[in-house]
């Protein structure tokens, strides 16, 4: 089977392609396997919204879920042992991929629990205990780049423990999640784990960032608002890729990385583009993957974006490097506008972990109701 075209053009501009999202039945089936092999996919993204939606279809959960009932187990022992169940078995599909890439891609991505996020503590502890119940060196444990995740994810890190940062919407609260990173790494190089395995994704949103501050520039309605609905999303992303250039690649603030890497083999932070399904139908569907192609980088993709990617997208390069003061000017023009660049970032955090604790809270009632169900019909 040979790749197709377009998503081997987007890896070959230094993109790793993975995909959001990740189902028994997709494993089971072989579909996790034709994907890597036909759509140059090299890992996958997880949430609860995912997870959810993969119990709710189908039988493939039928046989496990009359065992948990048999054991006694309540909705959140299910969920720990069927969502760990299928990320153990992904990260299997992708060991090939993690040894091919020297364990930079082949990666699968775990969350905690998102009532966690504002809980650095019960956040290290529940990171810990994914790491150990999965068991692969592949595994990403997923920490939302909340205040109290910042000091989560250098506890984890320093753990030796490889680390997706989620919901970061702003590049000032990226720069506080490189500099959590760089705490960890140096804490774990000094506390005897080899750093050169220690790998980490920083996941920067970006459609939520165009549904945001379009809605608040169709709501000032001048004309010069108007013009700028989505530009947003893309420039704040590429200005999210400057900081990490300055910080990992060529910038001044590059030393502190040098040195780690010079002194244990250090990993760049590579940035990854999430929540990049478009939102608004008069946007092109594969804005967020060919507008942010860039060396380094990862974009975590929904099927749907994956397919319109490989159907026609067109990828011309590096379609970041360079454009830093461009994007600042998208910036400077929307505050120009009267938007309040920082009550959105707010905001966008805010509803992100509001969203993934509904989501949650969906998944709980779903295993309730189906080991309830399975109970009952075993009687």
């Amino acid at each position: 089977m040979a790749q197709n075209e377009n998503l081997a053009a987007l890896s070959a501009a230094g993109v790793s392609v993975w995909l959001d999202d990740l189902s028994r039945d997709r494993i089971q089936s072989g579909n996790l396997a034709d994907l890597i092999a036909t759509r140059s996919v090299v890992g996958v993204t997880t949430n609860p919204t995912i997870f959810q939606g993969a119990l709710s279809k189908g039988h493939a959960y039928d046989g496990q879920l009359k065992d948990l009932t048999a054991q006694g187990a309540d909705a959140d022992a299910a969920i720990r042992t069927i969502t760990t169940d299928d990320v153990r078995a992904a990260c299997d599909v992708f060991a090939d991929v993690f040894d091919a890439t020297n364990g930079v891609d082949g990666r699968v991505s775990i969350e905690v629990d998102p009532r966690l996020a504002f809980d650095t503590d019960k956040t290290v502890a529940q990171a810990i205990e994914l790491w150990k119940i999965v068991d692969r060196p592949n595994l990403f444990i997923k920490i939302p780049a909340t205040e109290a995740g910042l000091p989560a994810i250098t506890r984890v890190l320093t753990e030796g423990i490889s680390v997706n940062v989620t919901l970061i919407f702003s590049v000032e609260r990226y720069l506080s999640v490189m500099g959590a990173y760089l705490d960890g790494v140096r804490n774990a190089s000094l506390g005897g784990h080899d750093i050169g395995k220690i790998h980490s994704v920083a996941s920067f949103f970006v459609s939520r960032v165009d549904t945001e501050i379009d809605a608040r520039l169709e709501k000032i309605g001048t004309p010069e608002a108007l013009e700028l609905r989505g530009q947003a999303g893309v420039a704040n992303a590429r200005l999210a890729y400057e900081a990490y250039r300055d910080v990992f690649v060529d910038g001044k603030h590059i030393s502190t990385f040098q040195y780690l890497h010079a002194n244990g083999g250090a990993n760049r932070q590579r940035p990854l583009w999430a929540s990049t399904g478009v939102k608004n139908p008069d946007y092109s569907d594969t804005l967020y993957v060919t507008e942010l192609a860039a060396p380094n980088t990862v974009n975590t993709m929904p099927e749907k974006t994956l397919e319109a990617v490989a159907d026609h997208g067109v990828v011309h390069g590096d379609a970041v490097s360079g454009t830093a003061e461009e994007s600042q000017r998208v910036f400077d023009r929307l505050a120009a506008v009267g938007v309040d660049i920082t009550d959105v970032f707010v905001v966008l955090e805010r509803e992100g972990v509001d969203k993934f604790v509904k989501s949650w809270d969906e998944l709980l009632e779903a295993t309730t109701t189906a080991l309830s169900d399975t109970s009952a019909g075993s009687k």
